[in-house]
Parts: structure tokens; C-alpha cells; sequence
């Protein structure tokens, strides 16, 4: 395997691919309005790819890296499907519109290697023998609040290809990545989400939440690899 190395930030070596080894995540998937959407997608470079006729898919990815080369540190991944203007309708992504972390070198590695919007907010993950719950909380302000089972996986995760898309500083990116897909499924029903104040609370509401996700999934010790991306 080719190694590439990027460069240091703050006196850390930054190569790739990059594999994380460990991570729990919940994933969900909400029908959102795609016009609602497009408002939240900058630039001219990217657009939604409907899921019905009117329809986007928002997709809110709840993580709590465990073993990452950036650090061990909690994130909240709000997107979209989409795909840069032109291509094929074959040709679908994730399109990251807001992307909160925990700590403050993968703010600044995100940021200027790959392109995504990070940003630092106060993620709290708690579990219980039962339960988890992921809190974005703007200081002492909840911003958004998901709770869930900590569903048994039904099979070992799906390692998906795919490219995840941002804009930072007017600048469109494109990052590979293959990432584990959990097979614990959570019932809609058993979702609590509670949306709070602030900026992102805001446009959450704007798509609809808080409703009761299309899917959700949730998986322990689930791994990943990115590589290196690229300004498009």
C-alpha cells in the first residue's frame, strides 16, 4: 500500500490512507424537503440527489471515535446525498453542510486537509448497558439531543466506497472513503431526538426535525479508511 504523506500540523505527521480501528456510530436517514435542502448547500458546485420527486435525504451520522489517528473525539455529521452538477445520476455521495467535533487538532486537520466544515462544540456520548445518547451542546445550550438503543448487530458491518463532499472557504472538496455500515437497526419508534436552540437548531427545523427517522443504525468498534482528497 502507497503511502502519501501530507505535511504536520502542530509537529503531527499527516499520512494516508488513513484507517481509524475503532468508532461507534449511529446513523440515521430523514425524507427532508430538497429545496429545504439545496438552502443549506453553498457554492454552485453540488447538488441534491433526490430521493423522490421534491425529496432529499438528510443523513445525521452521531460518532464517538475510539481509535483515530486525529484523536480520540466525538463528531456530528449533517448532509446530504448529493453529487457535483453534472454528473451522472449514478453517482451519489455525501454532501457535509456541518461537521461539530470535540477537539481541536481534528478541527484543524479537517479543516485544512480535507476540506470539511469543522467546527468545535461540546459533544457529550453517554451510555448505559442499554442505551446511547449523543448531545451537541453550544456551551451549556442543547443544540440537538439524540438518544437510541444500543442495538445488537444482525451480521457483520457492510464496508461501503464512497466519496464524502464539503465546501470550506468557497473551496469545493472531494474526499474518498470506505466506511463500515452497522447492522444493528434501531426502530424509528425507539429514537428520541430533541432539538434545542442556536444556528443548527434552527435549520434542522427548517427540514422538518424533529421527526422520526426513515432508518436508523447503530454499531460498536466499526472501522474506516480515508484517503487523501482533493479540491474540485
Amino acid at each position: 500500500m502507497t503511502t502519501t504523506t501530507w505535511g504536520s500540523i502542530q509537529g503531527r505527521e499527516i499520512t494516508f490512507p488513513m484507517e481509524v480501528n475503532s468508532f461507534n456510530a449511529a446513523t440515521l436517514g430523514f425524507s427532508v424537503p430538497a429545496d429545504a435542502a439545496a438552502a443549506l448547500l453553498p457554492g454552485d458546485r453540488f447538488e441534491i440527489a433526490e430521493t423522490a420527486p421534491g425529496m432529499a435525504q438528510l443523513i445525521v451520522s452521531l460518532v464517538d471515535y475510539r481509535e483515530n489517528p486525529w484523536g480520540d473525539y466525538n463528531e456530528v455529521n449533517l448532509g446530504f446525498l448529493a453529487r457535483p452538477v453534472g454528473a451522472g445520476d449514478e453517482v451519489v455521495g455525501s454532501f457535509v453542510y456541518r461537521m461539530p467535533v470535540d477537539q481541536e487538532f481534528t478541527c484543524l486537520a479537517g479543516n485544512q486537509v480535507m476540506g470539511f466544515p469543522k467546527t468545535v462544540m461540546r459533544i457529550d456520548a453517554t451510555y448505559t448497558d442499554d442505551t446511547v445518547t449523543f448531545e451537541l451542546l453550544d456551551g451549556e445550550q442543547s443544540v440537538l439531543r439524540v438518544s437510541l438503543p444500543r442495538a445488537e448487530p444482525a451480521g457483520a458491518p457492510t464496508r461501503i466506497d464512497t466519496s464524502s463532499y464539503s465546501y470550506l472557504d468557497g473551496v469545493a472538496y472531494s474526499t474518498p472513503l470506505a466506511m463500515d455500515m452497522a447492522s444493528g437497526f434501531v426502530d424509528a419508534g425507539d429514537v428520541e431526538i430533541t432539538v434545542g436552540d442556536g444556528p443548527i437548531a434552527d435549520e434542522l427545523r427548517s427540514l422538518g426535525l424533529p421527526t422520526a427517522p426513515d432508518f436508523c443504525a447503530y454499531g460498536e468498534d466499526l472501522g474506516a479508511v480515508f484517503q487523501l482528497g482533493s479540491a474540485l
